[in-house]
């Protein structure tokens, strides 16, 4: 079947969601336990086992977690170019599976050798597999954004289940039957064959993608093609050690992200020139949702950095009378939350736009910020909560995370579908790229915001939760004057958008 046909036959799907979409759903889900089970982990080890001082760890995961991001952008690239979303997604998949092995085997001595290994691999999974779902749909379809709110589901089912490996880690689950020596190796284990069973489900389910994903050098000679290819693999494994280097120092970090973010914009303007008046202007709407999208991730991004570490230290283990980890907590129920509220939330998009009330991009984004502003002044309250060892209450900690997530529902999974609506088919794979490249500079800035409010080391519990409650009320702010300025800029937006809403 010729592949135009076989794409208008995908598109022209009955009912809410398109059959693929479950294929990319099931495959996304396997992989985000292999990312968010490590994210969980990161500042923890680090501080637990890499005997790192809260500061230094905050700083570090805030490097890593750019970098993770910042290889989005190249990994978008190189599969717009040259490899095609389907064998990027693959060669991610082997990169990511043959880091968790690394620190499966020994993760004190191979730590930062399999972190890289993930960081590279993340960078040529994850936006492929976002910019497919987005093909799955015509143009102007509706259905969209619902679309992508079930994907997200799928994200957070994985992120829910992998960030309570930390559990198996510190100790607090299957503790009677792991060795205390092999709980770690155990716990980085769990992320390889979590990306194994990802990567075997892309491969099963691919067949019913039709077109979609393959490589954009077709047209050249075979051999050539693989030449191209041949370049991106080797290259990938050829900066493996410069990575190391970078990721084990974070003075480099702060080099290599004063140098990607300019390139970043010089090739987006570049691209530019190629287009007309009109792609140019959704790219430029598109580019102001980025931006504001790097303030969203400093203050979300707490999440894996400073909230990980006041979770350890200021937060009790009691949730609605049951005795529970908080550090699992922390990393997996706004995971949960999702899972929950994302497909409710994908069906009342459906719903309000049938009836021409559902709201708009500019609209959505800065109620998610004002969700993420109201959770955190929700973590600022647990200072008043606190016993005399300086604990809050688990069942708060719960709530501002119970905020937290309709806050990312409004603003990061609409973020991924309208990046596939503002931007032309040849820069479908740079533009969520582009997207996550402002992750990176979130996750950045949050290394640095959380490494701004950590106590000193000898500060008592009380201490500790005054100090950082104090940096949470100043990021609720931020969150809230973004949000209201954001829904100011709608007028400009709603001109550049055109007529997409």
């Amino acid at each position: 079947m010729d592949a135009a046909l076989q794409l208008e036959e995908i598109q022209n799907f009955k009912g809410k969601y398109p059959k693929q979409l479950w294929a990319l759903f099931f495959s996304e889900m396997w992989e985000r336990f292999c990312f968010y089970g490590m994210r969980g982990m990161l500042s923890y080890f680090m501080v637990d086992q890499l005997l790192m001082s809260d500061k230094v760890a905050n700083l570090q995961y805030g490097a890593t977690q750019a970098f993770v991001y910042a290889f989005t952008f190249i990994g978008g690239l190189f599969a717009d170019k040259i490899l095609g979303f389907r064998k990027s997604l693959f060669w991610g998949g082997i990169l990511m599976i043959t880091g968790s092995v690394l620190l499966a085997i020994d993760p004190t001595n191979f730590f930062f050798v399999g972190i890289t290994f993930n960081i590279i691999g993340t960078g040529f999974f994850k936006p492929n597999i976002s910019s497919m779902v987005g093909l799955l749909y015509k143009e102007n379809d509706v259905r969209r954004d619902a679309g992508f709110l079930l994907f997200y589901s799928g994200i957070n089912i994985g992120a829910f289940v992998g960030g309570y490996i930390i559990a198996i880690g510190k100790g607090s689950m299957f503790s009677d039957y792991i060795p205390v020596a092999l709980r770690w190796n155990v716990a980085f284990g769990a992320s390889a064959v979590a990306m194994t069973i990802s990567l075997l489900t892309f491969i099963r389910t691919k067949r019913s993608l039709g077109p979609i994903g393959l490589s954009p050098l077709l047209h050249l000679p075979v051999k050539k093609q693989r030449i191209y290819e041949y370049a991106v693999y080797l290259g990938a494994l050829a900066i493996v050690p410069l990575i190391i280097m970078m990721v084990s120092n974070t003075t480099y970090t702060d080099y290599f992200m004063f140098t990607i973010g300019p390139f970043s914009v010089l090739y987006f303007m570049y691209e530019m020139t190629k287009n007309n008046a009109a792609e140019n202007k959704k790219l430029i709407a598109a580019f102001i949702f980025i931006l504001f999208s790097v303030v969203f991730w400093a203050i979300f991004e707490q999440a894996g950095g400073s909230l990980s570490l006041f979770a350890k230290d200021n937060v009790g283990n009691n949730l609605v009378g049951m005795t529970v980890d908080q550090n699992g907590i922390n990393n997996s129920i706004n995971a949960l939350f999702v899972i929950l509220f994302a497909p409710l939330v994908g069906l009342l998009f459906i719903f309000l736009s049938k009836r021409k009330l559902e709201p708009n991009t500019t609209l959505k984004f800065g109620l998610g910020f004002l969700f993420l502003g109201l959770a955190f002044f929700t973590f600022y309250a647990l200072r008043f909560t606190a016993d005399e060892s300086g604990k809050g209450s688990l069942n708060l900690f719960a709530t501002a995370y119970f905020v937290v997530t309709f806050g990312e529902l409004f603003l990061s999974p609409i973020g991924l579908s309208i990046m596939t609506k503002l931007a032309p088919i040849r820069m479908q794979g740079f533009m969520m790229g582009l997207w996550f490249l402002a992750s990176a500079y979130g996750q950045y800035v949050a290394g640095l915001f959380g490494a701004s409010i950590s106590p000193s080391e000898s500060a008592s519990g009380i201490e500790k939760m005054n100090v950082y409650t104090a940096g949470y009320y100043d990021f609720a702010w931020y969150a809230a004057i973004a949000g209201l300025l954001l829904i100011a800029c709608y007028p400009l937006l709603k001109k550049l958008m055109q007529e997409v809403k």
